[in-house]
Formats: structure tokens, C-alpha cells, sequence
């Protein structure tokens, strides 16, 4: 009987309709979250430097063989899921070259890159622009899309197909997310972009990982996701992965000097990627918000519950069990970021951006330092929040808090542009 009365208070708690997608009603989370500081709950956060056994790590050689498995196989198997191991690189194709792009400024390839050995499986298509103005090997910015390629700028060498949808129509034309990449003024800094569609791998709703690339891995008789199996976070990450297969086998490309680039959920895909796959050799987070970089413990903003709720497909089934119990989480997101040491990464927030919890994040990136000291180099560079558009890259954990919206800007890639050539050109 009292399972039977919880259960039935929760269905009276639930408020909320999701016209979107027609599915059951839920709470409004939004308004139900917490924005107010003074009402962040008490938190100790799980060390990160404190292995299973009680081991305290001392040196980068510890973390590297004991400590940071421990805490990349936490993330992989009760957060993110496993993605499949590969036991052969997948086929790619480069399908059209034009090295006149732009008038005569870029190199623009398209790249069919099979995530299956299905021809007729799912599969990314790959663009890569490169600056022509540059000689030798060029670092890149792998960035993971919202949006088809072609909005990417306006190229009038690409084509558009026929979009039918009018809401779909007002956004995806022609150059319609050119402020969001800056192709410009990345190639003027002596570096390539290469983009995709997160589509390609995983159609972002929940139908239960029957479409995209989840069916084609699983084992015979299995029909979902194991518990501890990838969610389409995990896959999106795996896609980037399979872009950076492409990319290590590009003449032109410098594999050594690639960046990871992602906002918003696709901003907690590129750090899961980073984190995951040591070959990316910078890191960028914009706006990742929770479940990304920001402290899940604070519950300030979005929350664990909030996002397996409204998005139960993007995390593997084992996180629902934290659903409005962060305290009993086995790790927080400063451990995240601390897997991606001693490589390093921005950290990027927004001040109207309450719903991603700046200062979560900052914290994230904070927490990470003592893994980074254990190679000998600094963190942020301040001990609390800095004023809004005031930059902190002085070392290998950047941050920034800047005026305006939940998105990429223009003076974020300023920002990145900077960090990156810190990097890129000066070693």
C-alpha cells in the first residue's frame, strides 16, 4: 500500500505536457529548478585523487595506470554507456574535392564515412574545410553539428535540399549557423574545420535506440541497450571518434593538433569524446552545462532527473538511478574533466545562462586542478568566479563567463582561437 500511495503522488506531481513529442505528461522543470545560490544543498565531492582502495595518487604514473581507469570506467558504465570496440577501421570515402572553395581560399572536401560494415547503414558525411594559405600539416577544429553542413557558411558550391517543414525552413538554409563556427576566421588563424551532423550516428528522440547506429551492434537477440551500454551521448562521442579515424589518414590534416569542439548536449559529447579518446589534443565545452562540465551535486539549474526525464535516451540506463539522488553519485563532473588531463580545455559559459550553472561549471574545472598539478601545471588561474567577459588561459584549464544567451558567439571562438594557437603554434 505505501508503494502503491508514492506512486500515486508522483503521478499527481506531474504537471507538465510534452507537446513536442506527445509523450506522457511530466514536470516542468524549468520552472521547478533551483536558481537561487542559497539553496544549493551541502556537498563534499568524491576526490579525485582517492582511488577505490583508499589510495591516495601521488604521481601523474599512478593516476595514469590506476587512478584514471577507475574513473573513466565509472563515467562508461554508470553515466555514458560502452560504445562498441571496433576490431577494424570503417571504410571512408572521399566523395568530392574543390580546392577553390571560397574563392580560391579553402580546400573543401566531403568525406562519406561508414559507421557500419552495412553499405547501407547509417553513416557521417564529413566536411572539412582547409585554409589554402597555409604549407605543411594543418591542426583542425572537429566540431560536432546541430545542423546539415551547408549551414555551416554560406558556399554557394553546396547545395540545399528541398526542406518541406517552414519551422525547419527559417533554420537550416544556406549559411544559417555561420556566427555559431566563424569558418572565416578560423582559416585565417592557419586551421581547418571539419563538421557533421550529430544526426548522422543517432536521430536526437527517444524511440526506444531502434534508428541510427545503436541496432546495428547489437547482439543477436537483443533488441535495447544493456543497462551499461551507450546512450546516444556515447554515440554521438563515437561518431567523432570514427571522424577522427578519417582525419588521422589526411595528409594535409596535422593528427596530432586536433580540437573537439561541441555546445550545449553536443558540448557534453565533445568532452565525453575527449575524455574517452586521448588522440583529440584540446578540448572545448560550450556550455555543457550539466551532465557536461557543471557540478551535478549543486542541483542548481538543470538536473540529473530533469535530463534523463526530458532526454531519457542520451545516457545509458544505469544514470536513471541517480534521478533526484546526485549525493549517491560515484563520481561528479570535476572528475570528467580531469580524465581529459594533461591535454588541455576550455571551458565556456554564458551569464544569461543560468539552466546550464555557470558557476557549476567553473567549479567542474576547479576540481579538475589537482590532476593537472600532478603534471606540473596550473589550473584556471583564480580561485573563484571571474567577472563577465574576463578570459582565464594562463593554463591548461580555460574559462570564461560572457554576456548574452546559451550558444556559441563570435567572442567565444576569439576565445578559442587565442587558446588554441597557445597550442597549436607555439610547440
Amino acid at each position: 500500500m505505501k508503494n502503491i500511495m508514492i506512486w500515486i503522488m508522483l503521478l499527481l506531481s506531474i504537471t507538465y505536457t510534452d507537446a513536442q513529442n506527445g509523450k506522457s505528461p511530466r514536470k516542468d522543470y524549468a520552472k521547478l529548478a533551483n536558481y537561487d545560490e542559497s539553496k544549493v544543498p551541502q556537498y563534499t565531492l568524491p576526490s579525485v585523487l582517492m582511488c577505490h582502495d583508499g589510495e591516495m595518487v601521488q604521481t601523474k604514473e599512478q593516476w595514469e595506470q590506476k587512478r584514471r581507469p577507475e574513473i573513466l570506467n565509472l563515467f562508461t558504465t554508470y553515466m555514458f554507456g560502452k560504445a562498441p570496440v571496433l576490431k577494424h577501421k570503417l571504410p571512408c570515402t572521399v566523395s568530392r574535392i574543390n580546392e577553390k572553395a571560397l574563392n580560391g581560399r579553402a580546400t573543401r572536401k566531403e568525406i562519406t564515412i561508414q559507421l557500419t560494415d552495412d553499405p547501407q547503414g547509417p553513416h557521417i558525411d564529413l566536411q572539412l574545410y582547409l585554409p589554402n594559405h597555409v604549407s605543411g600539416k594543418i591542426p583542425v577544429f572537429l566540431g560536432i553539428s546541430f545542423m546539415p553542413n551547408y549551414t555551416i557558411y554560406d558556399d554557394p558550391d553546396l547545395s540545399v535540399p528541398e526542406i518541406t517543414d517552414e519551422k525547419m525552413k527559417k533554420r537550416s538554409f544556406r549559411g544559417s549557423m555561420d556566427k555559431s563556427w566563424q569558418l572565416d576566421k578560423i582559416l585565417e588563424h592557419g586551421y581547418g574545420l571539419a563538421t557533421f551532423c550529430y544526426n548522422d550516428v543517432d536521430p536526437d528522440f527517444d524511440d526506444d535506440f531502434q534508428n541510427g547506429v545503436h541496432p546495428y551492434y547489437y547482439e543477436k537477440g537483443q533488441n535495447f541497450p544493456d543497462p551499461d551500454q551507450w546512450g546516444s551521448i556515447a554515440a554521438w562521442a563515437w561518431g567523432m571518434s570514427r571522424a577522427m579515424d578519417y582525419l588521422e589518414t589526411d595528409k594535409k590534416v596535422d593528427a596530432k593538433k586536433v580540437a573537439v569542439i561541441g555546445h550545449s548536449r553536443l558540448g557534453k559529447t565533445a568532452v565525453w569524446a575527449g575524455a574517452s579518446d586521448p588522440r583529440f589534443a584540446l578540448v572545448i565545452s560550450g556550455n555543457s552545462g550539466c551532465c557536461g562540465v557543471a557540478i551535478s551535486r549543486r542541483c542548481f539549474g538543470e538536473t540529473v532527473e530533469a535530463m534523463n526525464v526530458r532526454f531519457p535516451h542520451w545516457f545509458c540506463g544505469n544514470y536513471k538511478q541517480f534521478n533526484d539522488r546526485e549525493k549517491y553519485l560515484p563520481f561528479d563532473q570535476h572528475e570528467l574533466v580531469a580524465l581529459i588531463a594533461p591535454r588541455p580545455i576550455y571551458i565556456a559559459s554564458a551569464e544569461e545562462d543560468n539552466w546550464s550553472d555557470q558557476k557549476g561549471e567553473f567549479l567542474g574545472g576547479k576540481g579538475a586542478e589537482p590532476v593537472y598539478a600532478l603534471y606540473g601545471l596550473g589550473g584556471i588561474g583564480c580561485e573563484e568566479m571571474p567577472p563577465v567577459d574576463t578570459p582565464y588561459m594562463n593554463g591548461p584549464i580555460a574559462y570564461h563567463n560572457r554576456k548574452g544567451p546559451h550558444a556559441v558567439l563570435p567572442y567565444d571562438w576569439e576565445q578559442f582561437l587565442r587558446f588554441a594557437d597557445k597550442y597549436f603554434k607555439n610547440k
